[in-house]
């Protein structure tokens, strides 16, 4: 069992910047892929960064890239999703999750991870 804590998220104006962080604990951290997604109301969860085990393979969305960085600290068991040049449509609950399984690919699919956090609300003003 894993427990996942995400912490970080706010009212920012459209431009600021957040750090959100995701506490992991009940595993072994490094053997974690860990992701990022959100959801804003009334759309589906989608995927926004994802990180291997050891930090050293990292995945964006179309929407996020160039703004997001993802990284990890395996000795903190802590993952953290930094927003830059935040935009409204960033608005939405912002997720954790972890993986316990080898993928190849690039960690984007919700099937692919095992424990969920509950969520941090991102609210970006315009």
């Amino acid at each position: 069992q894993v427990q996942l804590v995400e912490s970080g998220g706010g009212l920012v104006q459209a431009g600021g910047s957040l750090r959100l962080s995701c506490a992991a604990s009940g595993r072994t951290f490094s053997t974690l892929a860990m992701g990022w997604f959100r959801q804003a109301p009334g759309n589906e969860r989608e995927f926004v960064a994802s990180i291997r085990y050891s930090g050293s393979s990292t995945y964006y969305a179309d929407s996020v890239k160039g703004r997001f960085t993802i990284s990890r600290d395996n000795a903190k068991n802590t993952v953290y999703l930094q927003m830059n040049s935040l935009k409204p449509e960033d608005t939405a609950v912002y997720y954790c999750a972890a993986s316990l399984s080898y993928y190849s690919g690039s960690y984007e699919e919700q099937y692919e991870y095992d424990y969920w956090g509950q969520g941090t609300q991102v609210t970006v003003s315009s």
